[in-house]
């Protein structure tokens, strides 16, 4: 056999020989009996039942991220509007490092679950340290350019003159944390589509817990201001990323072995054919979040704070159902993985159906109380409580369209449909936003701003159907 040839077959070993001239470690036998177990579990147990055992830490997880990140938006909400501003400023930063995060970690993730449904356990152990050594490197390349750059970055994220003294403040520290975030996010999802969402709920909860406690302590008791919620945010990520590493040792869960590090063609191939929806979804976020506060700017500091606001709102509302479909991918890759494409479709419709009326129920109650949602953010500014009513109650009206668009783009990306999965994840926050934002407010002003995302969340779904349902088809003849 050919070089090329051992190449094509397994990339991983013959890397290696050319490395070190010896085969790769084997999996320890327990370690491998407890990872068997695992599987024959994740493709015989009851689907719904299975599904919900494993979204209910992914839900809890997503909550208490999402929490603590608007954590941060109340207690700076106690400063200032431009305070206020310079955090929605620097969450589109955020977005980016939280997008190589994904990309990592859900391009290993996915190859991971469909390898372990196969039964190929090796080749999972080899994407987990790639795709972990490759995530630490790209949160210190955005660590380096960022710092290189800071007030240049901050001015293109949409600074106004009053919100750049805090951008800065607030940017230069969560630039020094990126590493670990991004890190962070390979680890938890990882977890995740091994089937242990619960040991990655143990990283992330007490990372968020941490910063819950830390942001009052540094902000005001320290009187460290914006400067401290960044510090606050960065040393829960690092508790989150040393806690993570412990529980990939546990539960026959793939422990991370640097020396299976392997950089050939065949792994960067799998991680970008897995991780792309993931990176479009969330890059496109961060972009989106820039056009939307140089939009909102030309309105004021509290247009910016206002739509800041909802951000955090809506993204709290959205993580509940991000965590339900956490909980549905790793069903959805073993099953795939091991071909049992009725258990995929059966997890897929309970998903759908369940979801939709959780966010329908969600929407009434929220368009009733946007109001009250929006004045616990902000102190003594009226102009920012009416920006951000009318625009969370505008954003809450498409809530429901959400189910069927979140679980359609995790399961083609779950089952390495990486085209239609980044043309479903880049269609909210690129495709569709990033046209209505740059056309809407020169006809309608601020409102154009306020409605652009429901009437982007309309065109996604009407994209997406065609697309899922069209894989949904092929699964249903291949059961029959």
């Amino acid at each position: 056999m050919t070089k090329r040839e051992q190449q094509m077959i397994r990339p991983e070993e013959a890397w290696r020989e050319e490395r070190e001239g010896k085969e790769p470690e084997q999996t320890g036998e327990e370690e491998l009996r407890e990872q068997e177990e695992k599987i024959r579990y994740m493709t015989t147990a009851p689907v719904r039942r299975l599904v919900c055992r494993l979204a209910v830490p992914t839900i809890i997880s997503m909550l208490i991220t999402s929490f603590y990140n608007m954590v941060d938006t109340f207690f700076v909400g106690r400063l200032n509007a431009s305070a206020t501003g310079a955090v929605g400023v620097v969450f589109s930063v955020m977005a980016f490092i939280q997008a190589l995060g994904f990309f990592f970690g859900h391009g290993s993730g996915n190859y991971i679950s469909r390898r372990l449904g196969a039964g190929e356990y090796e080749k999972a152990s080899v994407m987990a340290a790639t795709g972990f050594v490759y995530a630490f490197l790209g949160g210190l390349i955005i660590a380096a350019g960022g710092l290189l750059c800071l007030r240049p970055l901050s001015l293109i994220l949409g600074s106004t003159p009053t919100i750049l003294p805090y951008t800065m403040d607030y940017l230069r520290i969560i630039l020094f944390g990126a590493p670990f975030m991004t890190t962070s996010l390979v680890l938890n999802n990882q977890l995740r589509f091994q089937g242990s969402a619960a040991y990655a709920m143990v990283g992330i909860v007490t990372g968020a817990a941490v910063n819950i406690v830390l942001d009052p302590l540094f902000i005001f008791t320290l009187h460290m201001g914006v400067a401290g919620a960044a510090l606050a945010t960065v040393i829960s990520q690092i508790i989150s990323f040393l806690l993570l590493v412990l529980q990939s040792r546990k539960g026959g869960n793939i422990v991370i072995r640097l020396k299976h590090f392997c950089p050939s063609f065949y792994y960067v191939k799998e991680i970008i054919r897995g991780g792309l929806p993931s990176l479009c979804r969330q890059g496109l976020a961060s972009v989106s979040v820039t056009f939307l506060n140089h939009a909102a700017g030309v309105y004021g500091d509290a247009a910016i704070a206002g739509m800041s606001i909802v951000s955090r709102i809506t993204m709290f509302a959205n993580s509940a159902l991000i965590g339900f479909g956490q909980g549905f991918q790793p069903v959805c890759g073993m099953n795939y993985g091991a071909g049992k494409m009725k258990r995929v479709r059966e997890a897929f419709f309970f998903c759908v159906k369940y979801a939709t009326v959780f966010l329908l129920i969600l929407s009434v109650g929220g368009f009733i109380a946007a109001r009250g949602m929006v004045s616990l953010f902000v102190k003594g500014n009226p102009q920012v409580v009416e920006v951000g009513t009318l625009a969370l109650r505008l954003q809450i009206l498409a809530f429901p369209l959400g189910a069927w668009i979140v679980m359609c783009n995790m399961m083609l990306q779950s089952i390495g449909r990486a085209v239609r999965a980044s043309i479903v994840a880049a269609g909210r926050q690129g495709l569709f936003f990033l046209p209505l934002i740059l056309i809407l407010p020169r006809f309608f002003g601020l409102t154009g701003v306020q409605m652009c995302q429901s009437i982007a969340d309309i065109g996604t779904l009407l994209l997406s159907l065609p697309l899922g349902i069209g894989v949904l088809n092929e699964m249903k003849r291949a059961e029959e």
